[in-house]
């Protein structure tokens, strides 16, 4: 059983805070979230798995994150989760397909780029899904999220949605 500890906040000298968990040093919280908390985009993509293509760049990725967090704030927009996905996509509901490319074993969502393929959706990977958690906000890794178009967003995605269909199109 896992034991949960708070995260304390300490001043430090020169006035800006610091994260210190208690009692955990950098190594044993590495171990404890799989190691990829302080890792680069590059080393994260050091266990993205073979078929995650087409995959985003660190900018492109950072884009997409920003695009995530606004469709998190409002209800129904952003869908999480393989179960939620692939029934919302077999059902012919349409938005942008952010996959994490780090997932094990491949065959979870070895099919849904073909699925989007084939409903026309614009699918992308990126290297990791804690962040992908991170930016809905969530503490438990995602393997794919779906966002469904509003207004308050409406130009980013079409602006990632072309982005994805000019420069990582799979011809």
């Amino acid at each position: 059983m896992k034991v949960l500890k708070k995260i304390k906040k300490e001043k430090v000298e020169d006035g800006a805070s610091a994260n210190v968990e208690d009692g955990l040093d950098e190594s044993t919280r590495a171990v404890e979230n799989g190691g990829q908390d302080s890792l680069t985009y590059e080393e994260k993509l050091a266990f993205v798995n073979s078929i995650a293509k087409p995959m985003a760049t660190k900018k492109f990725t950072k884009k997409l994150y920003k695009l995530v967090k606004k469709a998190a704030k409002h209800k129904g927009y952003l869908m999480t989760g393989l179960k939620e996905v692939q029934g919302k996509l077999r059902k012919g509901e349409t938005g942008l397909v952010i996959l994490a490319g780090d997932v094990h074993p491949i065959d979870i969502i070895s099919h849904i780029p073909g699925l989007c393929e084939e409903k026309g959706l614009p699918y992308i990977f990126t290297p990791s899904r804690r962040d992908m958690a991170t930016a809905v906000g969530m503490k438990r890794a995602l393997v794919i999220l779906m966002i469904k178009e509003h207004a308050d967003y409406k130009e980013l995605m079409a602006e990632c949605a072309q982005v994805i269909q000019n420069e990582y199109a799979m011809v």
